[in-house]
């Protein structure tokens, strides 16, 4: 807990909330929103997708004031790290920060990007890394969203060490037709809980 000083009031120490996103968090976090993960010189022929889905209390719920923040590697495994690689607004290539609406629901643009692989030659399969913040949470939950039917899951180390029957939580589903449209929901608790990752 943090004492602040009350200056109207004899220099008598008034304690503040511990939680850092206190009364604010819309405020500070929502007024950015960066839905479009896709980048400005985009090739033709390079399929865009969009991911939507819900995050969800325990109870099933969705979180209306929740906010994700994703993190996308390019076509070439590459994450953005110069600032020449910024778009006009300072903002990195391949980053998002999404709020939900009043139902919990989210959707975003992005495309797939490539597989990652390490000085030692480890493969991370396509993801995206996300973040979320939401009230009552003092530390953002991590985990990633992988692609269905991607031949990389099988050799991508995260994905392995995470129990088999839980690994669906982190793969976004196909639920139509359509290839580009895909739905990826997060469970905070429960059954179905996402798996989150130590940040």
């Amino acid at each position: 807990m943090i004492l602040q000083t009350d200056t109207q009031n004899s220099g008598t120490n008034v304690p503040t909330a511990s939680q850092t996103v206190g009364p604010f968090f819309s405020i500070g976090m929502c007024q950015q929103r960066l839905s479009n993960l896709v980048p400005a010189d985009l090739s033709t022929g390079t399929e865009v997708l969009t991911i939507r889905g819900r995050v969800l209390d325990g109870d099933g719920q969705g979180v209306p004031d929740a906010i994700l923040e994703i993190w996308r590697a390019d076509r070439n495994g590459n994450y953005t790290g110069a600032q020449n690689e910024c778009d006009s607004s300072g903002v990195p290539g391949g980053f998002g920060r999404i709020p939900t609406n009043q139902r919990g629901e989210f959707e975003f643009q992005t495309v797939k990007p490539g597989s990652i692989v390490s000085n030692t030659g480890e493969v991370q399969a396509p993801h995206l890394a996300v973040l979320i913040f939401m009230r009552g949470l003092l530390k953002q939950l991590v985990t990633r969203i992988y692609f269905p039917q991607e031949s990389d899951n099988e050799c991508d180390a995260a994905l392995k060490a995470v129990p088999a029957e839980r690994r669906h939580t982190l793969i976004a589903a196909q639920p139509g037709s359509d290839k580009n449209e895909l739905q990826w929901h997060v469970h905070l608790q429960g059954d179905s809980e996402t798996v989150f990752f130590e940040a």
